[in-house]
């Protein structure tokens, strides 16, 4: 068991992987919880399509493709907080169209790109074994300012999100934190791009954070919890693709999932086997024992 913890780690690329994995997973495992706070899953996939146009542009470009991601992210969040603000359209169809339409643009983007298929693939499925010194220090960087913010704005990120008129009713500027989690969600998307891939990436964010969820009911808790188990998943995802030699973003995400799927059948409070037993108990059924 030593040798099967040790050895990964004598490999360069390895410890790059690692380092860069368990630092998505922290930051995405504490985005992610004001996320799911708010019932805003959607916006990580909308956001997760949002980046591709600007990869794109920045890959036939040849500059940096974090950059890009990033740039393409806001312009598409902070358009959808714009238009959203019209009272006839519901937030999750101005998503709709804005992330469809950000996809397609970055299909035709990549298109006019000699060779764009390798690196279309690696886009969508990951590639965290391939990751240089710089994107490890890109991502500590990104994710140490993500910390930073979101510790700064916690109080105002949860009361938004447990009642928004009530925040509204008190003076808070609802616009613009909309505009701060959704500027946070595509930095943390981007950072994560590279370990899980685009398809994949919205399981980092949300997956860690529904556990969470299912077990505490104390926010404080559920942002302690979600990044560990996104770590967690990271790191056991990277261990079974180096023993296995299977996908590694695709082992992060099913482990996230079991971890998940072990939390909603087991969780004390809100599992489906606590919850099971305390029905039986309320309504008096006691099993016949031989």
């Amino acid at each position: 068991m030593i040798e099967f913890l040790l050895e990964p780690w004598e490999h360069v690329f390895m410890q790059r992987a690692f380092l860069v994995v368990l630092m998505s997973g922290v930051v995405c495992g504490v985005i992610g919880s004001h996320v799911a706070l708010r019932g805003m899953a959607f916006i990580g996939d909308a956001v997760a399509h949002a980046v591709f146009p600007g990869i794109a542009i920045a890959f036939v470009l040849q500059t940096s493709l974090v950059v890009g991601g990033i740039v393409a992210g806001l312009i598409t969040a902070f358009s959808v907080a714009v238009v959203s603000q019209n009272r006839r359209l519901k937030e999750d169809t101005v998503i709709g169209v804005f992330f469809a339409a950000a996809f397609g643009l970055g299909i035709v983007v990549m298109s006019t790109a000699p060779g764009y298929g390798g690196s279309l693939e690696s886009f969508l499925f990951g590639s965290v074994l391939g990751i240089s010194s710089q994107d490890v220090i890109t991502v500590a960087i990104g994710g140490a300012l993500l910390l930073g913010v979101t510790g700064a704005l916690h109080k105002e990120f949860v009361t938004a999100g447990l009642d928004r008129e009530t925040a509204r009713a008190v003076g808070l500027p609802i616009f613009w934190l909309d505009m701060a989690l959704y500027a946070m969600v595509t930095i943390a998307i981007v950072i994560s791009i590279q370990a899980v891939g685009n398809i994949l990436v919205l399981a980092l964010l949300i997956t860690p954070a529904a556990c969470a969820r299912l077990l505490t009911d104390r926010i404080g808790t559920m942002m302690l919890i979600a990044p560990a188990i996104g770590a967690l998943s990271g790191m056991t995802g990277l261990y079974l693709s180096y023993a296995f030699n299977l996908a590694a973003g695709g082992l992060i995400v099913l482990t996230a999932t079991a971890v998940f799927i072990a939390c909603w059948v087991f969780a004390p409070r809100h599992g489906l086997v606590p919850n099971h037993h305390r029905r039986r108990r309320a309504t008096g059924v006691v099993p016949v024992r031989p």
